[in-house]
Parts: C-alpha cells; sequence; structure tokens
C-alpha cells in the first residue's frame, strides 16, 4: 500500500513539474525569443467536428508587434502587422484591408507570438499534455466574445501548436514545424506595400 501511494505520489509529482514546465517554456519564449519563422498547417473544425478545412504557409515575426503569416495552399492570403496597423491582402481578388494595431491584435494568436506584455494580457494555466506536447490555457483578461479558449503548446521549449475556440464554438488548430528563432529578419518582411491596382479598405476603430 505505501509502496503504490509512494508511485502515485511521484506520477503526481512528474505531472505537477512539466506542467509548471509549460508555463515557463511559454514565458521564456516570450521574454527570450525576439524573432522566429516556421512553417505551419492550420486545420479548422465546425462546431460539430463533421467539417474541416485545411491551409498552410509560413509564419514570421518580430517583437514587438511585427508579423507576418503568409498562406500558400489552398489559397493565398498575406496577414502583416507592421507595430502600428494589421493589413490582409487577397491576391484573387486583388483587394487590400487594414486596422489599427490595437484594435486587431486583442488577444489573439499573434498577440501571444509577437506582443510583450503576455501576464499583462493573458492568465496563464498549465493544461495536461497530450501526444508529447505541453500545452498552456492563456485566458484574455479583458473578454471581447471573440473567443471561448485559445492554447498555445510546447515540446520542451519548441513552439509546437495553437488551439483557438472562438465565439461560434469553431476550432482551429495551427501545428507548427521548421521553427527557427532569433535571426536576422529584413524589415521589409514586416512591411506592406499595396500592390499596383488593388482596392485598399481601411477598417474604423468600431469595426468587429
Amino acid at each position: 500500500m505505501m509502496a503504490r501511494l509512494l508511485m502515485l505520489f511521484s506520477l503526481l509529482l512528474l505531472c505537477v513539474g512539466a506542467r509548471a514546465d509549460a508555463v515557463d517554456a511559454l514565458k521564456d519564449f516570450v521574454r527570450e525569443i525576439k524573432t522566429g519563422r516556421a512553417s505551419f498547417s492550420q486545420t479548422v473544425s465546425s462546431l460539430d467536428g463533421k467539417r474541416s478545412k485545411t491551409s498552410s504557409g509560413s509564419f514570421e515575426f518580430q517583437r514587438p508587434n511585427q508579423f507576418r503569416f503568409a498562406y500558400t495552399k489552398p489559397f493565398e492570403q498575406l496577414i502583416i502587422g507592421d507595430g502600428k496597423k494589421v493589413w490582409i491582402f487577397d491576391p484573387d481578388l486583388n483587394q487590400a484591408s487594414s486596422r489599427k494595431m490595437d484594435k486587431a491584435l486583442g488577444a489573439t494568436p499573434a498577440a501571444l507570438l509577437a506582443g510583450t506584455q503576455l501576464e499583462r494580457d493573458f492568465e496563464l494555466k498549465a493544461q495536461p499534455s497530450t501526444q508529447g506536447i505541453d500545452w498552456v490555457l492563456a485566458t484574455p483578461r479583458q473578454v471581447d466574445g471573440a473567443m471561448q479558449s485559445l492554447k498555445i503548446g510546447f515540446k520542451g521549449r519548441e513552439l509546437a501548436a495553437i488551439e483557438v475556440v472562438d465565439g461560434f464554438g469553431q476550432r482551429s488548430l495551427l501545428q507548427f514545424s521548421a521553427v527557427a528563432t532569433n535571426l536576422a529578419l529584413a524589415p521589409e518582411r514586416f512591411r506592406f506595400v499595396l500592390p499596383a491596382g488593388a482596392d485598399l479598405i481601411e477598417q474604423s476603430a468600431h469595426a468587429a
């Protein structure tokens, strides 16, 4: 009986340690990683889990608040945060939209990865590990109804995944690979130049 209790206690300590490490990994990531680049695949699933769509591309960021999501499959789309505005460009429509950074970023995955005020903006809580990934639940301190939950996952100290459940119950899972950090990134990567002939829609501060 005593041996079994000691074994259970040891397992509990290991689980607690792993969970604490996941929160520490996220804090270290925000504190120590200034730039990064990765490939990603994104799977968006409906509320009932019966429908899903997958896309892929590359992601780059540079603190503070500069990032670039370049979707390549199945359709091209470019999302750039330049520190002041967030730009979204759809090549098929030859149309771009922009919105002020503070109105667009909010409690989003980009805020987690490229922002600097982690514990000011989010409450962090370790979650059970699944399939070798240690998860952290990041709950926005200012709730706007756009998200139900936001989790970020690490394999050891390396960024592995982000899972978002939006206000409608739709689940979006981003899985990262080929992660490279603290590398030199050209400033032009985080600048958007409107292509010739493209339409521009500038969203107001009150846009949803």
